[in-house]
């Protein structure tokens, strides 16, 4: 018997999730965030901060983004760093090119005036945090910056955001992918993503065709967002869902959240092939006992239940 849930956002969940088998209902909406260069610029920075601070990665030349979302902003933030290639590969084909110019357009900005990484007072809800917000002057000094941001090098990019994917282009965009061999085995110094695996529905083989595009020296840095994204009223109801409620809200949508927990997330990365230089978790308190949860998640345990997030930056195994 099928037990609608009693929460009130959970049942406009379930409600939103059969609105996507009527014909004409968008159910392809953006994302937010990546239509900001702001948030690019806030985002790749700690990525690019936290990599070295825990890894002494240095500064990638190859980079790979899954999930760009709404622009390729985060891309090109690393591209005028000095990046020479750069791989995004999404599910659904967001991204534009009047968006992109412009992020692009306001990232040279960004970088041109050093400007500090934006913080918890421009996005309280932006993970992971800093030490310290100043401009990271010990990995992008003077002398780099001034090479990587020629103007005939910053016009190259600018080319490169215009024909992506075209064969001297340094980008490759591709929406949706579903090939692993869409990118080569060990040419990619650094892959990262913001709170974009707790999405991937195909989690086992991911993990696993990243530990076949990183180099050996590589590094890899993710954000993963464990909540509900407002489908329960607690923080981690989804895990009160059955796997038939859950189809329910998830409708036609191409995804919505695996609701994995970070045990499963560890297990996995591990299994392919990476092991864990840094590992910083969000934690919130839960309401909920074992008795509230579905079936498949009475097993979580209280260390997955009050994990709300996480921020893993890993290389691959010796």
């Amino acid at each position: 018997m099928l037990r609608v849930p009693a929460n009130a956002l959970g049942a406009k969940a379930v409600l939103s999730g059969l609105a996507t088998y009527i014909p004409g209902y968008d159910y392809m909406r953006r994302t937010g965030g990546t239509d900001s260069a702001r948030y690019c610029y806030a985002v790749w920075l700690r990525h690019l901060i936290l990599a070295n601070e825990s890894f002494g990665a240095g500064l990638p030349t190859v980079v790979a983004e899954l999930g760009p979302g709404d622009s390729i902003g985060i891309g090109i933030a690393a591209l005028l760093c000095g990046a020479e290639k750069y791989y995004a590969l999404d599910v659904v084909p967001y991204s534009d090119l009047r968006s992109n110019l412009r992020i692009f357009d306001e990232l040279v900005r960004l970088f041109e005036q050093r400007e500090p990484v934006p913080g918890e007072s421009e996005f309280p809800l932006l993970y992971p945090k800093l030490r310290s917000y100043e401009f990271p002057a010990h990995l992008l000094d003077e002398r780099h910056l001034r090479e990587a941001l020629r103007s005939q090098r910053v016009a190259e990019i600018r080319s490169s955001v215009e024909r992506a994917d075209a064969a001297d282009s340094r980008i490759l965009y591709k929406a949706p992918w579903a090939e692993q061999t869409v990118i080569e085995n060990d040419c990619v110094d650094m892959i990262y993503s913001q709170a974009v695996l707790e999405h991937v529905q195909e989690l086992r083989s991911v993990y696993e065709a990243m530990s076949r595009w990183l180099k050996r020296d590589g590094v890899m840095s993710h954000q993963i967002d464990y909540k509900c994204h407002g489908k329960a009223n607690v923080w981690n109801g989804h895990w009160t869902y059955s796997d038939l409620v859950w189809k329910l809200i998830v409708g036609r949508r191409p995804y919505l959240l695996n609701r994995e927990p970070h045990s499963e997330h560890v297990k996995l990365l591990r299994e392919a092939g990476f092991r864990i230089v840094s590992e910083t978790r969000v934690r919130s308190a839960s309401t909920l006992r074992a008795r509230d949860l579905a079936a498949g998640f009475r097993g979580l345990s209280e260390d997955d239940l009050t994990t709300s997030g996480a921020f893993l930056v890993a290389t691959l195994a010796e």
